[in-house]
């Protein structure tokens, strides 16, 4: 039996994301776009037990405090508004109900920090090398830099490297994003790049989130379950 889903933001994420939610277990039951988001209700939500929230930021906060409040598990691919998220783990663990939320729902892409961060801590013990982050994505792309990279960077702090990090973007046709990472030194540079090929990983790692959260409680970020997607869907199946 189908898991009832609702969609928040129909661009072209949530367009995958209906496309590709059979293939999870769940039927699409409500869509928002930005004309109807503010009719959220129990009776538009027809019945929805999760929704994947794909938005701006602006809309974010208020998208996840009604949905908290209506007890629907949310899965929030929106970036630009964790300086809230104090308040908004406040508002989840008011509401007795669940978020997962990332700066990318690719699992290559978090991946990618665990081995950036790996790579920042072996670097940091070497202070003749600095560091570069460098993206590109489609000209449509409103934030620059995106929230990945800013994920990238701080995941490199964390980890200790404490020397010159320079970090760039652009903004170009159609290309659906690149994010590299390089160490530098006068003697050799390492370059570290993922290049992503269509957006459905992007989808399905939403999806995957999705079917995760149903009847949980509490406030995830997408890296911190990866593993536990697997080892979950694994046993699931």
């Amino acid at each position: 039996m189908s898991t009832p889903l609702a969609i928040i933001g129909c661009g072209k994420m949530g367009g995958l994301v209906e496309q590709l939610a059979p293939d999870y277990g769940f039927e699409v039951c409500a869509k928002f776009s930005r004309g109807n988001m503010s009719s959220l209700s129990r009776a538009t939500l027809r019945g929805a037990a999760v929704a994947i929230e794909f938005t701006a930021p602006a809309a974010a906060i208020e998208n996840l405090q009604r949905l908290a409040a209506l007890g629907v598990n949310t899965v929030c691919g929106t970036t630009g508004w964790y300086e809230q998220l104090p308040q908004i783990r406040e508002t989840i663990a008011s509401a007795d109900s669940g978020l997962v939320f990332g700066a990318n729902f690719s699992v290559g892409v978090n991946l990618f920090y665990e081995i950036v961060a790996g790579a920042a801590a072996l670097f940091a013990q070497h202070p003749e090398y600095e560091a570069w982050g460098w993206e590109i994505h489609h000209s449509a792309k409103k934030d620059a830099l995106s929230g990945t990279m800013k994920k990238l960077a701080t995941e490199m702090r964390d980890a200790g490297f404490n020397g010159s990090l320079t970090l760039s973007s652009n903004r170009a046709g159609a290309h659906i994003g690149t994010h590299e990472i390089g160490f530098d030194s006068a003697d050799d540079t390492i370059t570290l790049r993922h290049t992503a090929r269509s957006r459905e990983g992007y989808a399905r790692g939403a999806l995957q989130a999705a079917r995760w959260i149903g009847g949980k409680k509490g406030v995830f970020e997408f890296r911190e379950i990866v593993e536990d997607l697997q080892s979950w869907a694994t046993a699931a199946g």
